[in-house]
């Protein structure tokens, strides 16, 4: 059989390393391009096992360094690139599928470049979608490119809408865990440390994304990504704690049934099934035994303890790029909890005096949605940065 060729952005974050994990279990996929912001270390010993053609580092100097360490070690198979440049230049590399696993709005202009050089693509970047939905749903139409969702969320709703073509939808319920804090009054968050958040109950992820789930905004982001990915209305997307985290989402058809994807909490599954799509293989997921699970749990958010939820729902409806400044608002505001500079309950507020701030403008070009991002970012460090 020949190799499937696969490009990873992002090789070395949590989703990254786990992606790898599933390639190197298959067997029979031969990884072109590898691409990281600076964390060479980890980039070396991956360029070492997976031989890529080309391997970019967003941080020119890391690259450089990198560069010198190959040349050192008489490593010629794997080209480095720096830069933004480097980056789309692996966004656009020969493959069969493009894995964006990239966290942040930087994932989106690779997510573009991919799209129009006519890769498929298996999308974790989950502000490709949050910022500029319709750009990319659009451009994947054009060029004729499938978008499989690598979130676990949407990769169940994916999977329950296969055999579901022209069914109409009902409702789509997406499942969170609640995170560190469920129950928890918003007396007691405004306490928390970015330790306590950082200690999620059931995932591990990375920083930025561990932070949001303790907050509620990935939900919200994910319910935005919802409405790109599976062309149905904002309200048509319901969120429902369900913190054993086995349900990873389910969908509603018109008759009343409902559809669901079941499976032990791990993200290698999602990747795996983007992968192989549309087949399926034994792999390194552990299987849930529901012999051992004594209940499912289900319960409504609680947004007014958890307003970024809401947040995140008043920026589509907002329109235009405001999604795209929710998306930079939050991951300013994130970074500075993570630095000590505001508490945990100042991340909302931060993000609902951005949105205020916001002039909403037509989010028809990538460009109009960077330049939304970059005024955000300046208006949260301007504002809030002690």
């Amino acid at each position: 059989m020949t190799d499937k060729k696969i490009v990873l952005l992002g090789s070395t974050g949590s989703l990254g390393t786990q992606s790898l994990e599933v390639i190197k279990q298959a067997g029979n996929i031969k990884v072109t391009a590898l691409a990281a912001r600076e964390s060479i270390d980890l980039l070396e010993r991956q360029i070492r096992e997976f031989t890529p053609e080309i391997a970019a580092v967003f941080n020119e100097h890391a690259a450089l360094e990198l560069k010198h360490r190959l040349a050192e070690s008489g490593i010629k198979h794997t080209e480095i690139l720096a830069g933004e440049s480097g980056l789309l230049a692996a966004a656009a590399h020969d493959c069969d599928l493009a894995i964006n696993c990239l966290v942040g709005a930087a994932g989106l202009l690779p997510t573009m470049t991919a799209i129009n050089a006519g890769r498929d693509v298996a999308l974790a970047n989950k502000e490709s979608l949050v910022a500029a939905g319709a750009l990319v749903m659009d451009a994947a139409k054009k060029n004729g490119v499938n978008i499989i969702p690598v979130d676990g969320e949407h990769s169940a709703i994916f999977q329950c809408l296969q055999g579901n073509e022209g069914n109409t939808i009902e409702k789509i319920h997406l499942t969170a865990s609640g995170g560190p804090f469920r129950g928890w009054t918003s007396t007691q968050l405004e306490a928390v440390t970015p330790v306590q958040a950082l200690a999620h109950p059931v995932w591990n992820m990375g920083s930025r994304i561990t932070i949001d789930c303790a907050t509620m905004m990935n939900k919200g982001f994910e319910a935005i990504e919802a409405v790109w990915l599976f062309d149905v209305p904002l309200s048509k997307v319901n969120v429902l704690v369900h913190p054993q985290g086995i349900i990873h989402s389910m969908v509603e058809f018109l008759d009343g049934c409902i559809m669901a994807q079941l499976s032990a909490p791990d993200m290698r599954l999602p990747v795996q099934y983007a992968i192989d799509y549309p087949l399926r293989r034994a792999g390194l997921v552990k299987k849930a035994d529901f012999s051992q699970i004594r209940e499912l749990n289900f319960e409504p958010p609680n947004t007014d303890t958890f307003p970024c939820l809401r947040l995140a729902y008043d920026a589509h409806k907002m329109g235009g790029a405001a999604a795209a400044v929710l998306n930079a608002a939050d991951e300013e505001a994130v970074q500075l909890f993570l630095s000590g500079a505001i508490k945990f309950t100042d991340i909302p507020r931060i993000i609902e005096s951005t949105l205020s701030a916001y002039n909403v403008q037509d989010a028809d070009s990538v460009d109009v949605v960077l330049e939304a991002d970059r005024w955000a970012r300046r208006h949260v460090l301007q504002s809030f940065r002690k």
